[in-house]
């Protein structure tokens, strides 16, 4: 049940989370064959707040590297080989290496520089949804582009290109739903030559109506051709964005940063930069939904946002679980775990542990403290945590502002995935 992806498209089951919590801390979890995908070995679910704190802040014992950081293995060594060479399945010291190259660009500081443009998108995406019918689909309509725009600021994409980054994280965090495993919604009318180029090499369905693995290289060739392309514009005209300072530091040769390091940290964003942020969004507004005394608690101090945004991202919690693997015999909450076993941390079942939360269960706007683990722990703690957090203070202060009321129209449709809470569609009407 909890490594089955149809499970989280009825939501995650907390009640069994927190039975297990209690009771054994680390679990057993089988890998049956399902949905197309071959089976595995199992694996260890890590359920306790301080034990995972305690797997991620050790990659020394609890390896990135090894098997990778999703929890299904890569079909083939080619493969593994491949997403080992990305910074999000990497250890200390390759790890660290590049992580420093990025630091400075999500810094606080280097944030603040991006306030007031974060700021113009999130009116403009509000002031979208009021010019329209007091019904909207929150997930679709307001929150899917704000990721976007910003991302395209961030990386200097043009943003007419923006619905690129769309169905590339479709297909890469949606491959277990049907609905997005295939997402071709981009209109090459409306974009870039760079990103018509990059649709001429778009993966295909096979015959059975399956997409090549998106963890593979082929999967993506699209990302990577307009990666490609990018780099070239980049170089021809450099400008302040992220990708310009990366080129700076390009460097076949034993340089700081290769050709390939540069098109795998262009993936890292376009995916995982896109993804948490455009499920946090939702997660945070079906808080509000079902918590009107929150959402009134809101609208009287909007002070309290930054406290009520970490509070969304740990009652939702947008990635449910991240992967490990053991370099050598070792033991947690009394379980042994042997070397080349795989650890699975569930960042969902943390972020409701009683010895770590008072009432976890509880939406709380004004919980202090909250060290919540929805951007992680350790060396891979999320370098675009600042950036999410201004966005969803942004978008949530417009929306707030600029309605007297938020009520749920329908219940909210979930993404089939094991990996994502995602949101799939949220309708709400609003009240001006």
């Amino acid at each position: 049940m909890l490594g089955d992806p149809r499970t989280y498209e009825r939501g995650v089951p907390h009640d069994l989370l927190a039975r297990l919590r209690r009771e054994h801390g680390v679990v057993r979890v089988a890998e049956p064959s399902r949905l197309g995908q071959p089976g595995g070995p199992g694996y260890w679910l890590v359920l306790r707040h301080a034990d995972v704190q305690a797997v991620l802040r050790r990659p020394q014992v609890f390896s990135s590297a090894l098997g990778a950081t999703q929890v299904r293995d890569p079909l083939t060594d080619s493969d593994l080989a491949y997403v080992r060479r990305m910074m999000l399945n990497m250890d200390p010291p390759e790890h660290s290496r590049l992580r420093r190259l990025l630091a400075r660009t999500f810094t606080p500081r280097a944030v603040a520089g991006l306030s007031d443009r974060i700021g113009e998108h999130a009116g403009g995406c509000v002031a979208r949804m009021l010019t329209g019918p007091p019904v909207t689909d929150f997930a679709k309509d307001v929150a899917a582009d704000l990721p976007l725009l910003t991302l395209a600021d961030t990386l200097g994409m043009p943003e007419q290109d923006r619905l690129l980054l769309f169905d590339w994280s479709n297909r890469v965090i949606g491959f277990q739903d049907p609905d997005y495993a295939v997402s071709a919604g981009f209109d090459p009318s409306s974009g870039t030559p760079m990103a018509r180029a990059a649709l001429a090499v778009r993966p295909v369905p096979d015959a059975d109506g399956q997409m090549p693995d998106p963890r593979s290289r082929g999967g993506m060739a699209d990302l990577y051709r307009y990666a490609h392309l990018l780099a070239e514009a980049k170089r021809a005209a450099p400008g302040t964005d992220v990708m310009s300072t990366l080129l700076a530091q390009l460097d076949d040769d034993g340089g700081r940063l290769s050709v390939e390091e540069f098109e795998n940290m262009f993936w890292l964003f376009a995916v995982a930069g896109n993804e948490t942020l455009r499920n946090g969004l939702p997660g945070g507004m079906v808080a509000l939904l079902t918590h009107p005394d929150a959402q009134a608690a809101l609208r009287s101090d909007l002070g309290l946002l930054p406290g009520a945004v970490e509070e969304m991202l740990r009652w939702w919690t947008p990635v449910m679980v991240f992967r490990r693997t053991a370099t050598s015999d070792t033991a947690l909450s009394g379980v042994d775990i042997a070397a080349g076993d795989k650890v699975v941390v569930s960042f969902s079942a943390a972020n409701r542990d009683e010895e770590a939360f008072t009432d976890p269960d509880t939406f709380d706007v004004q919980r202090r403290p909250n060290e919540h683990l929805a951007f992680g722990h350790g060396p891979h703690f999320c370098l675009g945590a600042q950036l999410a957090g201004a966005q969803m203070r942004a978008l949530f202060r417009e929306v707030l502002g600029r309605t007297s009321w938020l009520a749920a129209d329908g219940e909210p449709v979930l993404l089939r995935s094991s990996f994502q809470r995602g949101v799939k569609s949220l309708p709400l009407r609003w009240t001006a």
